[in-house]
């Protein structure tokens, strides 16, 4: 293992990164927020910023040979290709629209992949004070508890939750609307909470039974997350039913249960 380090080690530093990460957004939370767009409706903040370089600035501090992608460095400095070194994928700050509008969906997402493989997650909500955490083959926890997917087996009675993405234009907005019309006379439910990260462990901890986002930012929102789904016993998967890929923005979550009867309503709604 790289820098002498445990997986438990691992997760102990990127739980405290989470927590100082937190601290920053908990003050900025409650105060005036100076925003700058990234696009038409995709927003960066000063907090998004401020926790990047702590986060980066403590982990480099102990693990000075490892590798880092975060949302605002790859961002302004074109994108950092995936090796098989030992990588922490950071997004700071998830659900900037919702720090920006003080909805409380908001969360720090710390995951390190090793051999490109996710293999410790920890996303942390300063608002609601929640601490998820997983490492691979050893659990998924929500401040300290054992997280366990939901057991619904029919997607009618399943909630589901996916998001509308940063696109604008007619033809992605058409897509998107399209298969949500199609999805919700399939559901109980729908839910679009604005942090794919927070979308992930809702699967994770039950709260929610279905999950897709396709064009969702970079592998920054979903690095952590994937552990804490499989780890709580959920299936991360392509909407199209193919393997997942970190690489590419697509992502379906759900308990093993629902699979195979929501990537069928995913693929008649493509």
């Amino acid at each position: 293992m790289a820098d002498n380090g445990s997986l438990e080690d691992f997760l102990a530093t990127a739980v405290d990164a989470a927590k100082q990460a937190g601290e920053i957004i908990r003050k900025g939370f409650y105060q005036t927020k100076h925003v700058e767009h990234k696009g038409q409706v995709d927003l960066v903040t000063e907090t998004d910023k401020a926790c990047e370089n702590l986060i980066f600035d403590l982990l480099k501090q102990h693990y000075p040979t490892h590798m880092f992608i975060g949302e605002e460095t790859t961002a302004a400095c074109g994108v950092t290709e995936l090796t098989d070194e030992p990588t922490w994928i950071v997004d700071p700050l998830d659900g900037t629209t919702n720090f920006v509008h003080g909805f409380p969906f908001v969360c720090v997402s710390i995951g390190l992949t090793i051999g490109k493989f996710p293999t410790v997650g920890v996303v942390y909500n300063p608002i609601m004070d929640e601490l998820f955490t997983g490492i691979h083959g050893k659990g998924a926890f929500l401040n300290g508890k054992p997280l366990k997917v939901s057991v619904q087996t029919e997607l009618v009675k399943s909630l589901l939750a996916t998001e509308a993405g940063i696109q604008r234009d007619k033809l992605t907005l058409d897509a998107s609307t399209n298969r949500i019309n199609n999805l919700l006379v399939k559901v109980r439910s729908l839910r679009m909470s604005g942090s794919c990260a927070l979308n992930l462990c809702g699967i994770a901890c039950g709260r929610l039974d279905l999950f897709y986002e396709l064009g969702y930012g970079g592998p920054w929102d979903v690095a952590a997350g994937v552990v804490i789904v499989k780890e709580a016993g959920g299936l991360i998967y392509d909407p199209s039913g193919k393997d997942f890929d970190i690489t590419s923005p697509r992502v379906a979550a759900s308990n093993p249960f629902l699979k195979d009867a929501f990537v069928e309503v995913l693929q008649l709604s493509e």
